[in-house]
């Protein structure tokens, strides 16, 4: 290589390598963004889970049974209807709440004595 052409390669590797280290800096940021929203997620879903538990213990006062799927079907809509607005796929959200009702109604039967515990 030539003089001219070595330093022009000198200068493109630390250019290239100054935008990796931007790159990598700004991923470890979003990363960071990332986590503190999974921890507020995960801390959601248990005051979900905690007030499906208060649910459970009015219901087995007041002998209400546990399942109702009136409900469960007003909770799925709202979580469409948020995705539709918001741009977030429908079926992903009616997915996700299939599983949390899934869960709720399994601690609901545990509070309520309707099942042994799994």
């Amino acid at each position: 290589m030539s003089g001219t052409t070595t330093r022009r390669f000198q200068v493109t590797m630390a250019d290239s390598a100054a935008r990796s280290s931007d790159a990598a800096r700004d991923l470890e940021a979003l990363r960071g963004e990332l986590d503190g929203i999974d921890a507020r997620l995960l801390d959601v879903v248990r005051d979900r889970i905690e007030v499906c538990v208060r649910i459970a213990r009015l219901k087995s006062e007041h002998d209400i049974p546990m399942m109702q799927p009136h409900r469960i079907g007003i909770v799925q809509e709202r979580a469409a209807e948020y995705g539709e607005r918001n741009g977030i796929d429908q079926d992903f959200l009616r997915r996700l709440y299939d599983l949390m009702i899934a869960e709720t109604c399994r601690v609901e039967d545990l509070v309520m004595g309707n099942t042994p515990a799994s």
